[in-house]
């Protein structure tokens, strides 16, 4: 996708009589999650056994975390993972009652921001301590939306010199600092530059860029993405202007999905927008190079010109007019403001294919909630979506029911063609006997023109077969495959020519799907094809309803295996004949698969 990955605030709870304080955070911060510790929270987003290694792990993340806990349970925890404060992501200390809060890490990486927001919300007291925003108003390493410090490395020496009785020339300065209270002076030593250009800047000078250029470009169909990067590096470059002015790339909505465009947007971190023909026509009059053949072409007499002008709005200039390169065009426009990108043409929509995992939210990955917390619409089987935390469910949900999933596809890419971002939930992987598969040849098959304008990304869940050998031990430590006993969608002689295969090539086997109320006699033939080729002890793990509360696992054989007690909530992990059952002498056996290090314990026993 070509937008910025935000970090989900995570609001860490310990003690029930907390909890009304974060589901008020919860409800007014804007993409936040409670976080609660099993046993003494209920209706938490995500449940946590210690609190110390869940903060680690938030942290190490870079997940801003909001602790509704004394300021020392998060020091200790968080202590040793410091390295430098450039990394650190927010962390903010609040009180049990929410009569204060206070930033403890990450101040000006959105730590203050968003304790000051806190402190809005609950009407609490905000405790904010670094020394150039107590003393001046200012966080010169933490700019409003639209600035971005352009020398970091500077801001140490800069700051030291401020604190210690330097002053700031009052020339051109940005409105945020002159609304702050900084010590101003004619022949002040330290100056703060904001504007376009590149400069170097030094320790007596912070230079500021602006978001305030609109980047439009166009470029033949399936133009190098190469080629559009170096004409807009070479522009820049030319005219000494600094990439990170540009707030946004625009173009014509022919090219929505043009690779070389999506690609530009994801190389510069900066949001991608199109407008129809017609809206970049009314620009005809402020372009300096209008073409009749463009016309002819597309409905409007230039693309990078007029794109780059209407999103700097009716009060901007052209910047720099046309440059092309053999198959690509660019054109820079300039706004007075830093520009919002929101609401600016057409945003391609987002479809997120997401893994929830086998069941437990403990083994959902951050970005699959970071994907569903940013998601617009949520699109799954019912049951499914019955999984989701209560944050999730806040959001518009389309439910379907079994055997509707081709369904679920098209109204999960119709929802994306509209410009909403939208997740397609599956349990497990989505590229294991799931959605995943099923979105893209719903594309090549149907091939609506309109989901051109769909960007896809596929985010991973852990599968039931990797849940499986993790309850168990390591069953899957050896070579293995995974074959799926529904004959649904795959001719039955076709799974048992796939049996026979894996069988008689030794693999440990995940089998899918193995039996439902209507389907019995496949599972039996599966049996009876592993049963030729592997001893009847093999291990068998029978796992059902994996990560849920009602989750049991256990050993059997291909010899014990009694098979009508398997259903359509079971995975069976069937060992090969290297596979090994073991028992600690405490009644906890597990089973693993040897990767091949027998030869090594004899020659360390030799040595020994």
């Amino acid at each position: 996708m070509t937008c910025r990955l935000e970090r989900v605030p995570a609001i860490v709870v310990i003690s029930g009589s907390a909890l009304p304080v974060a589901r008020k955070l919860a409800n007014s911060l804007s993409r936040s999650e409670i976080h609660g510790l099993v046993g003494r929270i209920n209706g938490a987003d995500v449940l946590f056994e210690n609190t110390s290694s869940h903060l680690q792990v938030l942290f190490q993340r870079a997940q801003p975390i909001i602790g509704l806990c004394g300021s020392g349970i998060l020091i200790r925890a968080l202590a040793p993972l410091l390295l430098h404060k450039s990394s650190e992501p927010p962390v903010i200390a609040v009180a049990q009652d929410g009569s204060i809060a206070v930033p403890l890490l990450g101040s000006h990486r959105g730590g203050n921001r968003i304790a000051t927001e806190i402190s809005n919300i609950l009407n609490s007291t905000i405790a904010i301590t670094t020394a150039s925003e107590t003393q001046f108003g200012v966080a010169l390493d933490d700019p409003p939306s639209g600035y971005h410090l352009q020398n970091p490395q500077d801001l140490k020496h800069f700051t030291a010199q401020l604190l210690s009785g330097s002053q700031i020339q009052p020339a051109n300065l940005p409105g945020w600092i002159t609304a702050a209270s900084p010590p101003l002076s004619k022949s002040g030593t330290l100056q703060i530059i904001s504007g376009i250009k590149k400069k170097s800047g030094g320790p007596n000078q912070l230079i500021f860029t602006e978001e305030v250029l609109a980047l439009g470009v166009g470029c033949e169909r399936n133009c190098d993405p190469g080629e559009l990067q170096s004409l807009i590096e070479k522009t820049f470059n030319e005219a000494n202007i600094s990439l990170s002015a540009i707030a946004v790339i625009v173009s014509l909505d022919l090219k929505c999905d043009e690779p070389a465009i999506l690609k530009l947007g994801t190389t510069l971190d900066r949001p991608v927008r199109f407008f129809n023909a017609t809206r970049l026509e009314s620009e005809k009059g402020r372009i300096r190079n209008p073409s009749d053949t463009v016309f002819q072409a597309v409905g409007c007499h230039g693309v990078a010109e007029s794109a780059a002008l209407t999103a700097a709005g009716s009060k901007s200039d052209l910047f720099i007019e046309k440059q092309k390169s053999e198959r690509a065009t660019c054109a820079i426009a300039r706004s007075i403001n830093p520009i919002d990108a929101m609401g600016l043409g057409r945003a391609r929509g987002q479809l997120a294919i997401v893994g929830l995992g086998p069941g437990s939210t403990g083994w959902r990955t951050l970005e699959a909630e970071t994907l569903l917390a940013q998601s617009t619409d949520i699109v799954g089987y019912s049951g499914y979506l019955d999984q989701l935390s209560p944050a999730m469910k806040t959001k518009t949900l389309h439910g379907f029911p079994l055997g509707k999933e081709i369904e679920r596809v098209q109204a999960a890419l119709d929802l994306a063609a509209e410009g909403r971002i939208v997740s397609l939930v599956s349990s497990g992987d989505p590229g294991i006997y799931a959605m995943g598969a099923l979105v893209f040849e719903t594309i090549h098959k149907i091939a609506k023109p309109e989901w051109r304008w769909v960007d896809i990304e596929v985010s991973p869940g852990i599968s039931a077969l990797q849940g499986a050998a993790a309850r168990i031990g390591a069953p899957l430590g050896n070579d293995f495959c995974a074959i799926s006993l529904s004959d649904l969608l795959t001719p039955s002689y076709q799974i048992k020519k796939r049996l026979k295969a894996a069988a008689s090539s030794d693999f440990v086997i995940a089998l899918y799907n193995p039996a439902s109320n209507k389907r019995r006699s496949l599972l039996k033939s599966a049996l009876k094809i592993l049963s030729e080729y592997r001893s009847l002890d093999t291990p068998l793990v029978i796992a059902r309803q994996l990560g849920r509360p009602e989750e049991t696992i256990h050993i059997s054989t291909l010899k014990m295996i009694d098979p009508s007690k398997i259903d359509m909530f079971t995975v069976l992990l069937v060992g090969s004949n290297q596979t090994r059952k073991l028992d600690n002498g405490c009644g906890l056996e597990r089973v693993y698969t040897p990767r091949g290090y027998a030869t090594k314990f004899k020659e360390n026993s030799s040595k020994s």
